[in-house]
């Protein structure tokens, strides 16, 4: 549903975005990361229409943003840091007026009546604005994001300055409606996407440092995968099983912490998944699984480690250019 070919955005010699691409199908919610000036809000602006690019292509389904920026921003939904609300107005008032806005053409009532169900705002849909909590005014803002039905949201920061319980809210609404569509999630806050995103997106640079699931980019990161599992029966006869699985790097045994138990952190060799024929193996030997999770790097190391790799690229191709440049002269 979005797709970025070769995008480049120049603002003089400073190269903000440079040559990047990427697709996201119907269905997926992708974490965008990036440190400070890494050019992410530069490629959510460009995406959304409201930046041109230097080169490069940003299509919306079929349509090009910078060709036909009307037709293809039918289908965006956009949820910037600060919604744009106005507090003078109930939630039913600018709702309406954010219909008549992007003149929609689905019959109105019942349109607006789905959006108001659909991020849980029915009951203060007759409430002014500005006597809501923010917790709420972003669900306002994400229902706002909704009207016309568009195929794809973009969300920036949408659970900055939240509760906790309102943070848990928000996350909910946003799985919900990533089902039929397709959402670019661009937060700062690392565990926020790995609660909602399936799948991450770090810029830095201005280049796609990483693409893939937080697993998979942990892989990248360490070389191997590592797994904290709770397994029932006795160590002596569980811990030869494990071992024996093909693919398996190594057994650590970590102790019972729940009775007729014991943890293990299991670690495969790089790029074999060992959760089927752990399984498999497992079931041979009448025992169970009560409990996995991934242990491999949390996506905060991840990021700084992809970062940092970045910075070391770039750093010895600059240093490499002005070798070539003294040689030269």
């Amino acid at each position: 549903m979005i797709e970025v070919r070769d995008l480049v955005k120049h603002y003089g010699n400073k190269h903000a975005v440079n040559g990047i691409s990427f697709r996201i199908e119907k269905g997926e919610i992708v974490g965008f990361l990036g440190p400070n000036g890494a050019g992410k809000s530069t490629t959510m602006n460009m995406i959304t229409g409201y930046l041109s690019a230097t080169s490069g292509t940003a299509l919306i389904g079929d349509v090009d943003i910078l060709e036909d920026p009307i037709a293809a921003k039918r289908n965006i939904g956009y949820l910037p840091e600060q919604p744009p609300l106005y507090v003078d107005m109930s939630v039913r008032e600018y709702l309406n007026f954010v219909y008549d806005l992007k003149k929609v053409q689905l019959p109105r009532k019942a349109h607006l009546d789905e959006i108001f169900e659909l991020v849980g705002i029915t009951h203060v849909a007759d409430r002014l604005i500005r006597n809501l909590s923010k917790g709420y005014r972003q669900r306002v803002g994400l229902a706002q994001a909704l009207v016309g039905d568009p195929e794809v949201l973009i969300l920036d920061e949408p659970t900055v300055g939240l509760d906790p319980i309102q943070i848990i809210e928000i996350r909910n609404v946003i799985k919900n409606l990533g089902r039929e569509r397709t959402v670019i999630l661009s937060t700062h806050i690392l565990p926020e996407v790995q609660a909602i995103c399936e799948r991450v997106l770090v810029i830095n640079n201005g280049i796609i440092v990483a693409d893939g699931r937080a697993a998979e980019l942990g892989a990248r990161v360490d070389g191997v995968r590592r797994l904290n599992v709770r397994i029932t029966g006795d160590v002596k006869s569980i811990a030869p099983v494990l071992r024996a699985i093909d693919g398996m790097k190594s057994v650590d045994i970590l102790g019972e912490k729940e009775s007729g138990s014991c943890d293990y952190q299991l670690t495969s060799a790089p790029g074999i998944d060992i959760r089927q024929p752990l399984f498999h193996a497992l079931e041979k030997a009448g025992a169970a699984i009560l409990e996995m999770r991934d242990a491999g790097a949390s996506l905060e190391d991840i990021f700084v480690k992809l970062t940092a790799e970045a910075e070391t690229a770039k750093s010895k191709g600059g240093r490499m250019r002005s070798k070539k440049k003294e040689e030269k002269d």
